[in-house]
């Protein structure tokens, strides 16, 4: 209204456009809704699913990271403290080597295991033997199927000082033998192989699966122009790959402080400690055995915060520099 004569006070007219625009917006939504129900209902398990069990423990993570938690009395009348768990992880004594032994064997991962199913990938992909593509395709996967704790068991029985291959084999070659899994200096070489083990066969579907959506008469194109097989995989394969790679090596970054941590569980023991044990085996002590919710979820809130700046961070440098990013 105009104040000095009472009158209605005329609506900008971009003001006006962008309300209409928005009543047809939610009119056509409506519409939408009353029109694919039956789709939505099919979506409604889903998304309570999310919600409650996926959604509703971040929020009663950050609450408890913090408040000292007292199961007696909830999270409701647990008393306020602020940053104390936070504070209190980062004075502590383990602090720096846990940070040290995280950083590094997700380095030696992002080093060592990351490139490697591509490397398989892309040698599969010159095999020309359908049959032997898809023989050794598949037992590579064979690998992921194998629990840890098998996976475990096995590298404990071969790296064995008294009957493991690898020791009987440095013996054979008159070396001596050696207690790996007593020695911390080794445990990321071993924890790294392992992991190439298990993983390299079936992270390298999603390379197949990129591989399968590159033109063939790009081929056709190159070879009539002289373009050799390593060319050919340089100005074709790679290229063609290469948001597949970025996207994954974007999930592997948000993940640098966060390790899967079951392995190194039964593998770790307090002779190891010094570079076996991570944030998440750390957490898993104080949360698990010695019962600090509160402390353990204020960890792994400064994980989650840390792996989100991380693949923001990575994503906009993706963005700028390959033209590829997550979002």
């Amino acid at each position: 209204m105009n104040a000095r004569d009472g009158t209605p006070r005329p609506v900008p007219v971009n003001t006006a456009a962008r309300g209409a625009r928005n009543r047809k917006a939610l009119t056509r939504l409506g519409k939408r809704l009353m029109n694919e129900y039956h789709l939505y209902l099919i979506f409604l398990p889903v998304l309570i699913y999310y919600l409650i069990f996926r959604y509703m423990p971040i929020i009663g993570s950050v609450v408890l990271s913090f408040i000292d938690f007292n199961m007696f009395k909830g999270i409701a009348d647990s008393p306020w403290v602020g940053l104390k768990h936070f504070l209190q992880f980062f004075d502590s004594i383990y602090f720096w080597r846990l940070l040290r032994n995280t950083l590094m064997i997700n380095l030696l991962n992002l080093v060592f295991v990351f490139p490697m199913p591509i490397l398989f990938a892309l040698l599969m992909n010159e095999v020309r033997s359908k049959i032997l593509k898809r023989s050794v395709q598949t037992i590579s996967y064979l690998p992921h199927f194998v629990s840890t704790v098998i996976m475990a068991s096995m590298a404990v029985t071969f790296l064995s000082p008294s009957i493991g291959f690898v020791n009987n084999l440095l013996a054979s070659f008159g070396g001596e033998r050696i207690a790996f899994l007593q020695k911390p200096e080794y445990f990321w070489g071993i924890y790294t192989v392992l992991d190439i083990w298990k993983t390299m066969g079936w992270s390298a579907i999603l390379y197949f699966a990129a591989l399968t959506g590159i033109n063939g008469e790009l081929y056709e194109a190159a070879m009539v122009d002289g373009a050799n097989r390593w060319k050919q995989m340089l100005n074709i394969t790679l290229p063609g790959i290469l948001p597949t790679i970025i996207i994954m090596l974007l999930l592997k970054i948000g993940h640098m402080l966060d390790i899967g941590y079951e392995v190194i569980l039964l593998l770790y023991n307090p002779s190891t400690y010094e570079t076996a044990d991570v944030i998440n085996t750390y957490v898993y002590r104080k949360g698990v055995i010695e019962a600090s919710y509160s402390f353990s979820s204020a960890v792994g809130l400064f994980q989650s915060v840390i792996g989100l700046i991380l693949i923001v961070a990575a994503n906009r440098l993706a963005r700028k520099y390959a033209d590829s990013s997550m979002w």
